[in-house]
Order: C-alpha cells, then sequence, then structure tokens
C-alpha cells in the first residue's frame, strides 16, 4: 500500500470494549514505535497492537457482525480521502468512521453521501482540547445520522471532558456536516480570543514594562472571579509567564513572533471561519483581524523586509503614559479583553446562526455553549453562563445577540475601558488589531446614521445600485427601489455631436 503515517482507534460494539489499533506503514514506523513505548510507559501496552496494513488490521478486528467503529485524527483534505480509499474494501453494512480530525466540513458530507448508500456510516465530530485533552477529556462535537448518534454518545459521554456539574462536554449536533462546522466556529472564536489575549499581554510586557511573573499574577487573578473567571486562555496564560528552564531563563522570552498554522495549511478552520462569514454576509471584524494579523506574523522574514525598508519599522512601540500605575491600568486591560472576548463569541455564533437557518439544522445553543464549558481552548465561564441566560428565554433575540439587553449592559459597561486601552495602545503605537477592531464593531453595529450613507449615494452615481429613503424606515437588507441620474452618462458618440 502508499507509504502514509496514521493511527487509527476501533471501538468494538455493544460490549464497550474499545482496542486501539496502530498501522503501521514504512514512513510511520518511528510514530508506532514512539506510540508503543508512550503506551508501555502508562501501562496501555495491552491495548495497543500494530499492524502492517489495514488487511491485517481490518482481519484483526472480526468479530462476527458485530459493527466496528474507526476513529480518525488526521489533516484535514486529502489524507482523510487517502485513507478511506484503502480502507473501503474493508468496511461492512454497520461500521462507523468518527472522523475527529479538524475536517472542511462540505468534505465531511461528500464523504457521508458516498458511504450511507452502503450502510456505512460517517460521522464528522469536532474535537477541541489539544494533545493534552487525550489524557483529561475533550470537548467534542459529533454530527450525522441521528440514529448511529444515538449509538455513540454513550461511549463518547466516557471519554468526553466534564465541567464542573460532572455534565460531559458532548452533544448530539445536528444532521449531515454540523459536527465539523460547530467546531470550525469553535476555532474562528479561539482565534479572536487568542489574539486580543496576545495583544493585552504585549501592553502589559511592553508598554507597561511588566515582568513575566508580574503578567502571570494578573492572569490568575482574572482567572479567579469577574468576567475572565475559569477562561482557559487566561489559565494557561498564567502558566506560560511563570515556565523556566532548567537554566532559569523563561522559556516564553526564546518564543519567536510567527503563528504559521494558516500560513502552512496545516489548519483549516480559521481560513474556513472568515470564508463563511462572508458567503453569509456576517461581520466579524474580531474574528478576521485577528486571522490577517496571524498571516501577517507567519512570514517573518517579509516583516523583516519591511522594516529594513522603513529604516526599523513605520514605529516603535513605547511605554503607556497614565495616570494609573501600571496594576491599576491592567483593570482596564481586563474589560477591554472581555469585551474582545465576547465580541468574539457573539460573531461565531452569528455566523453559525445564518448557516444554521440555511441548512435547517435546527442546532440547539444551549448544548453547544454547554460543551465549550470544559475541554475546549474557548472555555470562557462567566461568558457561557451570560450566552446561556439569553438563550434561555423564550423572548431572545438569537440572530443578533447585540439586542438582547444582558449583553447590551456587559458591553456598555465595558465599552469606556476598551475605548481607553485603545486610544492609549494607539498613542505609543501598540498592536491592537482585535481590540480596535473589537471597539469599532460595538460603535456601527449600534449605530443609526454611518459614513455607509455617502458609499450608498457613491456606487448609486457610478453603477445605478438604488438606494432607500430616510423616511423609509431601516427595511431589510434588500435592494433599495430608488435611483437617481446624478449626471447623464455621455460616450463617444455625444461628443462627436457635441462637436
Amino acid at each position: 500500500m502508499a507509504s502514509r503515517s496514521f493511527t487509527m482507534i476501533q471501538a468494538r460494539f455493544p460490549d464497550s470494549r474499545c482496542q486501539f489499533e496502530a498501522n503501521q506503514t514504512s514512513s510511520g514506523e518511528e510514530n508506532v514505535k514512539k506510540l508503543q513505548q508512550e503506551a508501555k510507559d502508562t501501562g496501555l501496552d495491552s491495548r495497543i497492537h500494530a499492524q502492517k496494513d489495514y488487511h491485517e488490521m481490518c482481519d484483526s478486528l472480526k468479530s462476527g457482525h458485530d459493527p466496528k467503529l474507526f476513529l480518525f485524527s488526521i489533516p484535514h483534505g486529502g489524507a482523510g480521502d487517502a485513507v478511506l480509499k484503502d480502507l473501503r474494501p474493508y468496511l461492512h453494512a454497520g461500521d462507523i468512521i468518527l472522523d475527529c480530525s479538524n475536517e472542511y466540513w462540505k468534505f465531511t458530507e461528500r464523504r457521508q453521501q458516498e458511504l450511507e448508500p452502503h450502510g456505512i456510516h460517517y460521522i464528522g465530530c469536532g474535537v477541541s482540547g489539544g494533545y493534552q485533552s487525550a489524557r483529561h477529556g475533550p470537548s467534542m462535537s459529533p454530527g450525522g445520522n441521528p440514529e448511529v448518534l444515538k449509538k455513540l454518545v454513550p461511549f463518547l459521554e466516557r471519554v468526553a471532558a466534564k465541567d464542573k456539574q460532572g455534565r460531559a462536554c458532548v452533544t448530539p449536533i445536528g444532521p449531515r456536516g454540523s459536527g465539523h462546522y460547530v467546531k470550525m466556529i469553535h476555532n474562528g472564536i479561539e482565534q479572536g480570543m487568542m489574539s486580543a489575549i496576545a495583544e493585552v499581554w504585549f501592553i502589559m510586557n511592553k508598554c507597561l514594562d511588566m515582568k513575566y511573573e508580574q503578567i502571570a499574577d494578573v492572569f490568575e487573578s482574572w482567572n479567579k472571579d469577574g468576567p475572565l473567571r475559569d477562561n482557559f486562555l487566561v489559565s494557561i496564560g498564567a502558566d506560560i509567564n511563570r515556565t523556566k528552564k532548567d537554566d532559569g531563563t523563561f522559556v516564553l522570552s526564546e518564543v519567536l513572533d510567527k503563528v504559521v498554522q494558516d500560513a502552512d495549511d496545516t489548519e483549516g478552520t480559521g481560513i474556513w471561519t472568515n470564508e463563511e462569514a462572508i458567503r453569509l454576509h456576517v461581520p466579524t471584524p474580531t474574528i478576521t483581524s485577528a486571522h490577517l494579523f496571524r498571516c501577517a506574523s507567519a512570514d517573518a522574514a517579509s516583516r523583516l523586509a519591511v522594516n529594513e525598508a522603513f529604516s526599523g519599522g513605520v514605529a516603535k512601540p513605547g511605554l503607556i503614559d497614565t495616570p494609573l500605575s501600571p496594576l491599576a491600568f491592567t483593570e482596564e486591560l481586563k474589560l477591554a479583553l472581555y469585551a474582545a472576548f465576547l465580541c468574539s463569541f457573539i460573531q461565531g455564533l452569528h455566523v453559525l446562526k445564518k448557516m444554521d437557518r440555511q441548512e435547517s439544522w435546527h442546532l440547539d445553543y444551549r448544548k453547544i455553549l454547554q460543551i465549550w464549558r470544559g475541554g475546549c481552548i474557548i472555555q470562557s465561564d462567566h461568558i457561557s453562563d451570560l450566552l446561556d441566560g439569553v438563550h434561555s428565554r423564550e423572548d431572545h433575540d438569537d440572530e443578533n445577540l447585540l439586542a438582547n439587553r444582558d449583553i447590551a449592559e456587559e458591553l456598555t459597561k465595558s465599552w469606556p475601558r476598551l475605548k481607553n486601552v485603545v486610544l492609549k495602545s494607539i498613542e505609543v503605537d501598540a498592536y491592537v488589531p482585535s481590540l480596535s477592531a473589537t471597539l469599532e464593531y460595538c460603535k456601527y453595529s449600534s449605530s443609526t446614521r454611518l459614513p455607509t450613507q455617502f458609499m450608498e449615494a457613491e456606487l448609486d452615481y457610478f453603477g445605478s445600485h438604488n438606494y432607500e429613503t430616510w423616511d423609509e424606515g431601516p427595511g431589510k437588507p434588500v435592494k433599495g427601489p430608488h435611483h437617481y441620474e446624478w449626471k447623464r452618462a455621455t460616450g463617444l458618440v455625444d461628443e462627436k455631436k457635441h462637436h
């Protein structure tokens, strides 16, 4: 068979006994040996079996007519198709493939359409939590055939993360590719949050001259109570700022400022989230600014060339001049960060709702918020409580979350702090793409008179795009009935007549 390296997990039903199978190829022998050693070190070596190819692996799993479960965790795109092609001859009606990769939802649906007529079930299951969640339990979002999901969920509940009430962070999401779509949105929200906390960290470190351990103290205090309580990114932020190597130096100090996951195509979910936001006409400035920031960071050589062309860059971040002490200013930063986190959630959920309505998935948003309460990167208990409370009311507006009073009150309280942080950061040339995008998002989302009035006039002038008038009210986002002949269109024929 072709030389490919991957790991497959197989579970036998209905007796709930699980057996893990590692498929061994020439290019993956070292990975398999490493896996076997890790299994031995953790006392799981009796559950790990190396096989030379798919035939040998599947033959070892024969168990009468019992359906088998194959779990994928492989790169998105072509890798999944290649594995399926080689595995397909050994699949039988009733078998289930649980794809726990960060797969593109359209690929998931294509594979479902190809396999379902043969009684083979393909479940797209988003998994969050990183490699560490393999030990502590991940957040999981399976989507696909409803009857198959019923069989799978008891198994997934055993391995999923649990929230503080002991509830499993997994639920049947919905039909077709909805499971992978929800995970895609999770990762889009994650990008917005990660950019915002990185911007806040930089302000503390470079613009307030705070040491790593001081920043760790601040993050720990934020994580204990208040709007950033029990927040995963804030929590690990404290650990990252404290961690030292054996020689006493901070690991963080040697980390280069490059985020390459999106640029090298190893991670597609952030790209797809932004593509979906544009396709569905949903404004996601916090998330989109974060994504573009990551892309810019990835090519450090390009940034170096521009830096040299500008003789040291356009500007160098300096120290913030504020009447507040650095510690007092961190209170401003806390609410600014909270606003960006909350808006990342809102923007992601708006994309999800628009897609849900288009596809008639009938998603349960309270259950989706529940799976994000543990084992995932965007865990933020205060925000989940807030959004759950909004969705629990029958009169809530989930297509426009900003129009709900509870959310508006939270952002109104945070607004002055966010504005002050952005102003002070701009004064000293700090980098605040997602924080400033959040500020603008709140401004223009709540405005009833935008500069786009002039934009619409220009569109009508050169393109006859039509417009609505003020006395007609806001209406719906559809083309207006009015056109004005701002200037009579003329051409070469008209010019010849004139002469």
